[in-house]
């Protein structure tokens, strides 16, 4: 017999009273990873890290955005590219992180001096408008959970421990229309994910920034590599403002969308088959925007904050190590043969996409025996400096909404 949800409350409601009146109604104490939170975005948490709502049981939101590793980590794997449900399927991409992912705008196409280009998103092709549309997605995805549908889904929320909470959250009757459920799973998720703990402010770079701590020199020879046009240049794209008291100015990306031409990533199932390519804003997962092919291959610039944290870097997860990436970014265009098989770059993109690379801008703009713009000491320096942007370094910083991001047009398609 079915009871009504009401009545079922009042019955809870009167059995807590007796308790209560008998000395044994205090209520439980928050577990410590719920101190603070909302109801909401307890419910959140505990659908982030609940491995029973795949096929088959045994995957979490948290299997990929592991909280020790930054809120990524692509579940165990080594490939690069996140491992699903099924312990064998392999996706296409690695996984971004969602700390600081709150602060991501919609995609837009913006209007900038240098023409229209692609901001923001969620995803690193920018397919979800918010935190609560990429919530969603995973459940579904054959090569993540696997869920075959939201009904499927609602079924195993309806049964979990916390769906009395759920209901008290968002109405009796939400189990009963799968949409709706949805909608509340992805809502409480994303509630979750705005949460300090997604975005502490906490790192070393922070505590600099408040007057609390002090660069090593080796740190702040790093930080004006970073910043310097004619060297590093990484703050084109991954905006810092060390001089703002508020470190929501340095979110270290502008979100924008650039085409590195990182080279291929064997260790993905799908690119053992040489006419298949991961085109970012052109697919496979989203068509070009206003069909421009000039933007395939240009994936999202990802935060660097954490990125010290990262079990693989870039779209593909083909670096698995933070020095040859910042090595990589100096060193492509002056010794291809370092990266690419045979020495011929952009292996990872058809021929014809080839000049969507950005080669326009240091440290991009030399050629093979030229000189690169950063020597190994130089790299070094610059990697020591990121290691300053992992959360954890001290308490955490409160912050304000974040200035508006700097843009560059000629990123988006490599082109000036």
């Amino acid at each position: 017999m079915r009871i009504d949800p009401v009545v079922r409350r009042l019955v809870m409601a009167v059995f807590a009273g007796t308790l209560a009146a008998c000395g044994g109604g205090e209520p439980e104490p928050a577990p410590p990873d719920e101190v603070g939170l909302t109801r909401l975005e307890v419910l959140g948490k505990r659908l982030f890290f609940d491995a029973s709502l795949s096929v088959p049981p045994g995957q979490s939101c948290a299997s990929c955005h592991d909280p020790a590793l930054a809120f990524s980590g692509n579940n165990g794997t080594t490939a690069g590219v996140a491992l699903g449900a099924d312990g064998r399927s392999l996706g296409l991409r690695n996984t971004p992180t969602a700390m600081y992912a709150r602060f991501a705008p919609a995609f837009d196409m913006e209007d900038t001096d240098g023409g229209s280009i692609p901001v923001g998103g969620q995803f690193l092709d920018g397919r979800a408008a918010s935190l609560e549309i990429q919530a969603a997605q995973p459940f579904f995805a054959p090569d993540e959970m696997n869920n075959p549908s939201a009904a499927a889904l609602t079924t195993k929320v309806a049964v979990a421990s916390y769906a009395e909470l759920f209901r008290e959250e968002w109405g009796a009757l939400v189990f009963e229309n799968p949409d709706a459920t949805m909608k509340a799973i992805a809502a409480s998720i994303a509630a979750f994910e705005r949460t300090e703990r997604f975005a502490p402010f906490s790192s070393k770079f922070d505590h600099v920034g408040a007057g609390l701590a002090q660069y090593s020199a080796l740190e702040q020879r790093g930080l004006d590599l970073f910043l310097d046009p004619e060297k590093g240049n990484c703050a084109a794209c991954h905006v810092a403002n060390p001089a703002s008291r508020n470190p929501a100015d340095s979110l270290f990306t502008d979100y924008t969308y650039d085409n590195l031409g990182v080279p291929r990533n064997a260790r993905i199932p799908a690119n053992a088959d040489p006419a298949f390519f991961d085109l970012g804003l052109c697919g496979p997962r989203r068509s070009a925007p206003g069909g421009d092919e000039t933007l395939c291959g240009a994936f999202k610039v990802p935060t660097l904050r954490n990125v010290g944290k990262r079990v693989a870097l870039m779209h593909n997860g083909y670096f698995t190590r933070l020095r040859d990436a910042v090595a990589f970014y100096a060193t492509r265009d002056t010794d291809p043969a370092r990266w690419y098989p045979g020495g011929v770059p952009f292996d990872d993109l058809p021929p014809g996409y080839h000049a969507n690379v950005n080669r326009s801008e240091a440290p991009y703009d030399r050629n093979p025996g030229d000189a690169p713009r950063l020597d190994d000491a130089e790299i070094d320096a610059i990697v020591a400096f990121l290691g300053t942007l992992t959360d954890g370094y001290g308490a955490p910083l409160a912050a304000q909404a974040k200035s508006p991001a700097r843009r560059n047009g000629a990123r988006a398609t490599g082109r000036p």
